[in-house]
């Protein structure tokens, strides 16, 4: 199949824009149709053209896995059940005054990472829409910790900063391998520039080869 190298609105940080699981990616309103089914084909999904708050950052602000989508609390109540009724998927704002969700809570299927700055009512709705544990842990020093990995059901690419065991930990919370790795040339917010499933992956149009080689190992694409 090959990970392809993609931009949206000419911009390499294809990760902010969009979100996915195995069967749906949400997507900005009104991107074009050829990028859409461009993207679709790729990572074999249907897409799912949404907004959280007006706003195109649907990464930022949405956490998904197979069983959930968390959206933001400033979504709109048109907007949640648009994507209710385009998924059939259980789609629930995060009870909490902070409002990226993307950054704040990674999950596949068997695990979620929670920021530790979440309190433990958001941690425990985090575990009943995604269905999954919730382990809270930073990553490294940060506490942005969807901004750090990416994960699938196949795999983990995880932020180049940290340490074997660091890894090691995060790829065992998850119940999959994980390597560390950057994204578009060096950045190493490895969620700003890389969208998977357990089908394929996309990174950002600047990944070099040599990334390219370590994301195709992290994710199993």
């Amino acid at each position: 199949m090959g990970l392809h190298l993609i931009d949206i609105y000419r911009s390499p940080n294809i990760g902010v824009f969009m979100r996915c699981n195995d069967r749906f990616l949400l997507v900005p309103k009104g991107l074009a149709q050829t990028k859409s089914d461009k993207l679709c084909e790729s990572l074999h999904v249907t897409a799912v053209p949404s907004s959280i708050s007006e706003s195109r950052l649907l990464g930022v602000l949405t956490s998904m896995n197979n069983n959930g989508i968390l959206v933001s609390r400033l979504a709109e109540d048109v907007e949640i059940s648009e994507i209710k009724r385009a998924t059939g998927m259980n789609v629930s704002r995060l009870d909490s005054k902070l409002t990226a969700v993307g950054n704040l809570v990674v999950a596949n299927d068997k695990c979620a990472l929670a920021s530790p700055v979440l309190d433990p009512r958001s941690v425990a709705q985090v575990k009943d829409v995604l269905g999954t544990e919730v382990e809270r842990t930073p990553i490294g020093e940060y506490h942005q910790v969807g901004s750090f990995v990416v994960v699938t059901n196949t795999g983990a690419a995880v932020y180049p900063g940290l340490g074997e065991n660091d890894v090691a930990r995060i790829g065992g919370m998850l119940g999959v391998e994980a390597y560390p790795t950057s994204v578009n040339s060096g950045v190493p917010y490895v969620a700003s520039g890389l969208v998977a499933n357990s089908k394929n992956a996309i990174a950002g149009t600047l990944t070099s080869g040599p990334e390219l080689v370590f994301i195709t190992r992290a994710l199993g694409v």
